[in-house]
């Protein structure tokens, strides 16, 4: 998949098969459901899913910051 299939694919309410788990988090990330992909990579310690959930988490953190305020 390229980056502008993976960019059309955020039309549909499901990620498309055969997506990696560290894909699938940046598609539900992208998607604004950042519990479902910190969910995927959570425990993936991979070099890719520790990519994921590092800039998932800090994003969720600001996020937050601003609802705070």
């Amino acid at each position: 998949m390229n980056p502008e299939e993976f960019k059309a694919s955020l039309a549909q309410s499901e990620p498309p098969r055969g997506l990696t788990a560290p894909l699938m988090a940046l598609w539900w990330d992208a998607k604004q459901d950042w519990s479902r992909s910190h969910t995927l990579v959570d425990e993936l310690e991979t070099s890719d899913g520790m990519a994921v959930r590092i800039p998932a988490s800090q994003r969720r953190t600001s996020f937050e910051r601003e609802i705070l305020v």
